[in-house]
């Protein structure tokens, strides 16, 4: 039986793909998917500095060439790789448009909150999030453009902005006194997340489902809390 190489699931002793021709878009669809899985492994076993365009055009068996075809550069491969694995780490009702809006569809803030809180927890303390992570944060100072690259992922901006925008509705019904929602959306997201995922890097011990259930909950009442105003006592 053919044994199967660790990063690509291939045969080891299979023949290479046919070369010449344009291969059609689904196989171009699927060279371009093979590329971001050799680059997911390595950027995330051996760091992005240590890892090449050569390194991973050799891995994925095929040219330079053909992966020049597909990228500019490893920063835009970089960008690729975390658009998949943010992309994988959601459930599938969050996957499109649609399934984005139902998930902030509701009249209980509170209610969407803890939703939208919950299913981020969880993206942020898997497995993947957490290798990912750990390579911004050892070799963000060399690569800048690491962090400008998470900053810039669509999917979490876009959690933001809807985020701002329940918030927004709430102020102008008179139920929340804050002025920049925005910036309160994005503090929100950081609050749930930013803890768990330390623990789960290492920086204590990772919690448990029912701590990570426990900590949105109560991070949720504090936030609304928060925007509510205090009342005088």
């Amino acid at each position: 039986m053919s044994q199967l190489t660790p990063i690509t699931g291939l045969p080891a002793d299979a023949a290479p793909p046919r070369r010449g021709g344009r291969p059609s878009r689904q196989d171009a669809e699927q060279l371009r998917q093979t590329i971001i899985e050799v680059a997911t492994a390595m950027f995330l076993s051996q760091g992005y500095g240590a890892t090449s365009i050569d390194a991973i055009a050799q891995q994925a068996r095929m040219s330079k060439r053909t992966f020049y075809h597909r990228f500019h550069d490893k920063a835009e491969l970089f960008g690729a790789v975390v658009h998949d694995i943010v992309a994988k780490l959601y459930p599938p009702e969050a996957s499109n448009a649609a399934g984005m809006a139902a998930l902030f569809a509701g009249a209980e803030l509170e209610q969407i909150l803890r939703r939208i809180a919950r299913i981020a927890l969880r993206a942020a303390v898997s497995p993947q999030a957490v290798a990912l992570q750990r390579m911004i944060l050892s070799e963000a100072s060399r690569f800048p453009e690491l962090a400008q690259t998470i900053l810039g992922e669509g999917s979490r901006q876009d959690a933001v902005t809807r985020i701002a925008a329940l918030l927004e509705r709430e102020r102008q019904a008179g139920r929340i006194a804050i002025d920049e929602t925005y910036f309160a959306a994005e503090q929100f997201l950081q609050m749930v997340v930013s803890l768990p995922q330390r623990r789960a890097m290492g920086l204590g011990t990772p919690m448990t489902e029912a701590e990570l259930d426990a900590w949105s909950d109560d991070t949720i009442r504090l936030f609304l809390d928060g925007c509510r105003g205090w009342i005088p006592r």
